[in-house]
C-alpha cells in the first residue's frame, strides 16, 4: 500500500543504520509489517499508519489466526508491527501507539531439538572425507557444535578472528557485535588442517580474501549451502529429529550446562542478551535432571 511505503523505507533504514540488525532481522519485520497493510487491502480500507486503532488491530489479528498461524508465529508478527510502532513515535509519526494494549497470543516454551555426541559423531561419519568440500564441511560442523555458532557468524567468521594461541575466535553476531568464543582443540584442528590442505588451493575471488570457508569458486558460502550440505547428512544417518544448523549451536548449549557449566558463561559464549534465552537449556535434559535430583537433593 502506497500510502504505507515512505515508513516502511523509514523503518527499514532505522533498523539497518540505528539497531545494526542483520539482513535477515530486517526482512523479517518488513515481513511483518507487510501483513498488515495486506489485509488492509483485502479489507479496503485505506488508512495510514496515523489512522490505525486497537479494532483494526484486532481484527487483523483474528484474520491472520484464520490464515492458520501458529500462535509463535502470530507473536513474531506482532512484535514487529510494536517495533514499527516505537520507530513512528521517536520519529512523531504518530502520537499514540495503537499496539501498546494489543496482546500477543500465550505461548509455551517450545524446547529445541539437540543431538546426543552419538548422534554428532554419526552424522560426521556421512561426509565424505575423500572430496575436498568434505573436509571442509567437516571443518564447518566441527566449529558449528565446537563454538555454538549461528549459521550467519559461520559462514562469515573471518581468517584475521582466528586466535588460536590463545584458544579465541572472534565472532560478529547479532546487531554487529563482537564476542570472543573458546574453540577446542579438535575444531582448531580441522580449521588448521583445511587452511593449510585445501583452502590455499582454491583460487580466491576478490572481497572474500578473509572469509576462511569458501566454495570451489572461492566465494564464501551462502545460509542455503550450510542447510542443505546438513539436510544430506541427516538423511544419509537415518537420524529422524528435524536438525538444521542451529541444532547443532542448542547441542553445544545444552552439553555445557549439562556438564556443569555457569550459565552465565554459557551466556556469553552465545551472544545471549538476556540470560532468560540462555535458561532454556537448564529444562532440556530431563533424565539428567532427573539423576541431579536424586542425587542432590534431600528428598530424592
Amino acid at each position: 500500500m502506497s500510502i504505507w511505503n515512505s515508513y516502511i523505507h523509514g523503518f527499514k533504514a532505522y533498523l539497518q543504520l540505528e539497531k545494526s540488525l542483520s539482513k535477515n532481522s530486517v526482512e523479517a519485520y518488513l515481513h511483518d509489517v507487510a501483513k498488515i497493510t495486506q489485509f488492509l487491502e483485502m479489507q479496503g480500507l485505506s488508512l495510514g499508519p496515523q489512522k490505525i486503532e486497537l479494532h483494526h488491530l484486532q481484527s487483523f489479528l483474528k484474520w491472520i489466526t484464520e490464515l492458520g498461524m501458529t500462535a509463535r508465529t502470530q507473536a513474531r508478527v506482532i512484535s514487529g508491527l510494536k517495533a514499527f510502532y516505537r520507530y513512528l513515535l521517536l520519529e512523531n509519526v504518530v502520537t499514540k501507539d495503537p499496539t501498546e494494549l494489543l496482546e500477543s497470543p500465550r505461548v509455551g516454551m517450545k524446547l529445541p531439538v539437540t543431538l546426543n555426541l552419538d548422534e554428532i559423531d554419526l552424522l560426521m561419519s556421512k561426509i565424505d572425507l575423500s572430496k575436498p568440500e568434505g573436509k571442509r564441511n567437516k571443518a564447518m560442523i566441527e566449529t558449528l557444535y565446537g563454538c555454538g555458532l549461528r549459521v550467519t557468524e559461520l559462514v562469515t567468521l573471518k581468517i584475521s578472528n582466528l586466535f588460536f594461541n590463545d584458544g579465541f575466535i572472534k565472532v560478529v553476531g547479532k546487531g554487529s557485535k563482537e564476542r570472543l568464543v573458546p574453540v577446542g582443540s579438535i575444531a582448531q584442528a580441522e580449521i588448521k588442517f583445511y587452511l593449510a590442505e585445501l583452502r590455499s588451493h582454491v583460487p580466491v575471488k576478490k572481497g572474500h580474501e578473509d572469509i576462511l570457508f569458501l566454495n570451489r569458486r572461492g566465494a564464501g558460502l551462502t545460509r542455503v549451502m550450510i542447510f542443505t550440505m546438513i539436510k544430506r547428512l541427516v538423511i544419509l544417518s537415518g537420524i529422524k529429529k528435524r536438525i538444521s544448523p542451529h541444532t547443532f549451536r542448542h547441542s553445544f548449549a545444552t552439553h555445557l550446562v549439562e556438564g556443569g557449566a555457569d550459565l552465565r558463561a554459557v551466556q556469553e559464549m552465545l551472544g545471549h542478551e538476556s540470560i532468560t534465552t540462555t535458561e532454556i537449556y537448564t529444562h532440556l535434559d530431563r533424565d539428567y535432571l532427573r539423576s541431579a535430583i536424586i542425587q542432590y537433593h534431600p528428598r530424592g
